[in-house]
């Protein structure tokens, strides 16, 4: 809020009439093993005119550079008219639609969104968005095992390859409620989770598989066999897509035999802008036998007394709101404003707006591995297929690249050390439609300037 207004006396006012001395008494029920202390490395209050800028600053410091990073949040083009329309009032300002306040207007768009999601990932239902992609997995593991009823374990095989982000975020929700994810090693040479490494599990209770396509590598994983190895073994599968990469491979709900069970993954790529971490929107879509166990709202088109269309939410409990313990999840309430964006962003671009999107984002980032593999020891890390964005190895320690590429105003990449120490001077370089060839060439030249200025001289031989 822009304003605090209460001032020393009202707050002892209001703690009067409570009956309490301090405020902090409101929270004793809280055990102080919890509580953060006196936050000592928070600096002191600034004035309006310093946090303006502070603001600025920080606002400076996002702008501009190359941008070459992907990990999971990509720099794509946003239509003018996207935000334009998604900052109407009527958009920019409703909150969670219950059933009571929500707008015919809202609900259509939310219909709409659903309606493009299923068609997009070839599943049959779909919810009106979560939080983000990695709380939409966790939120679909949960749902996986609430579906999954001939499983006693809650054991969950989850790919090292899939985003660490989503691993982490995952074990936070999901460990407390007495779920073991067991990590599924990838295949050091073409970056795949290799399906051998299911044999161990054959014939165990395992309640959910996870699938991510592409993984965090940018690798197309073996998804026919995935899907099927699950729906041989009883187990639930799980897709975790790109939406983007959808417009161009087969999607999850036609892997395999009969598909995956469920699908997530993050919406950005449909409109959202980089801002410095978000906000963001996840999406789950699944069968439709299984939609009452879907977390979040759905929206329904049904037909009024007299015969016109309208919309509504269905097939959500209240409890989902109120009573935490019979919910079929505590997710009360959704990105609806990016949902407005992504919605407006794919009615704009079409399928095939889309296709062609993921298409020159695929080529951009080929081109672009071909040019810095031109380096003197950069290479590709794997040999599998790939898209949107890959990993490479370098010379040199990633960090000190990165650091010397945006003195330059080059945004070179992720570094891979810090999630797979294992691979070594590893970077994730993605390149996607905004990227020109001149911009690519720049980015080469700059690195090989960095790796011949800081490669070992050659010894000279003695006479």
């Amino acid at each position: 809020m822009p304003f605090i207004p209460h001032t020393q006396a009202e707050v002892a006012a209001m703690l009067g009439v409570i009956g309490v001395e301090r405020i902090d008494q409101l929270f004793d029920e809280i055990p102080a093993e919890l509580r953060c202390g006196t936050l000592a490395e928070l600096g002191p209050g600034l004035s309006e005119m310093e946090v303006g800028r502070l603001l600025q600053q920080r606002a400076r410091a996002d702008a501009g550079g190359l941008l070459f990073i992907g990990a999971g949040a990509y720099d794509h083009h946003i239509p003018a008219a996207v935000w334009q329309l998604a900052s109407r009032g009527e958009f920019y300002s409703a909150y969670t639609p219950y059933q009571a306040e929500a707008s015919q207007g809202t609900l259509q768009l939310l219909y709409e969104f659903q309606s493009m999601m299923t068609a997009l990932t070839a599943m049959e239902v779909s919810n009106a968005s979560l939080y983000d992609g990695a709380s939409a997995l966790a939120e679909a593991i949960l749902m996986a095992l609430r579906l999954n009823r001939k499983s006693q374990s809650r054991r969950v095989l989850l790919p090292r390859s899939l985003h660490p982000a989503y691993r982490r975020s995952v074990a936070s929700i999901v460990r407390q409620q007495g779920v073991e994810l067991i990590e599924l090693p990838f295949d050091a040479a073409t970056g795949r989770t290799d399906p051998a490494a299911l044999a161990p599990y054959a014939g165990e209770d395992i309640a959910a598989l996870v699938i991510a396509q592409p993984n965090f590598f940018g690798v197309l994983e073996e998804v026919d066999e995935l899907a099927d190895w699950a729906l041989a073994q009883q187990a639930i599968s799980i897709g975790v897509v790109n939406p983007l990469s959808l417009a161009l491979l087969k999607p999850p709900g036609e892997w395999g035999a009969a598909g995956v069970d469920i699908c997530c993954g993050e919406g950005q790529p449909l409109g959202i802008p980089l801002s410095s971490g978000g906000p963001y929107f996840g999406f789950l879509t699944s069968r439709q036998r299984h939609v009452r166990q879907m977390p979040g709202r759905i929206v329904g088109r049904t037909l009024d007394l007299d015969g016109n269309p309208g919309f509504s939410l269905t097939l959500q409990a209240r409890e989902q709101h109120i009573r935490r313990s019979k919910a079929t999840s505590n997710i009360c309430t959704n990105q609806g404003l990016m949902v407005t964006a992504a919605t407006i962003h794919l009615s704009l671009l079409g399928f095939n707006g889309l296709a062609n999107t993921a298409a020159a984002c695929h080529a951009n980032t080929q081109q672009l591995v071909q040019l810095l593999c031109q380096v003197k020891g950069v290479e590709p890390l794997f040999s599998g297929a790939m898209f949107h964005e890959q990993a490479l190895r370098l010379p040199l320690a990633v960090g000190d690249v990165l650091r010397a590429l945006a003195a330059h105003n080059v945004l070179g990449g992720y570094d891979l050390s810090r999630d797979y120490p294992e691979l070594g001077n590893a970077l994730l370089v993605c390149a996607t439609e905004k990227r020109s060839a001149e911009e690519m060439q720049h980015y080469q030249q700059k690195l090989e300037r960095i790796i011949n200025a800081r490669a070992p001289c050659p010894v000279r031989p003695k006479f």
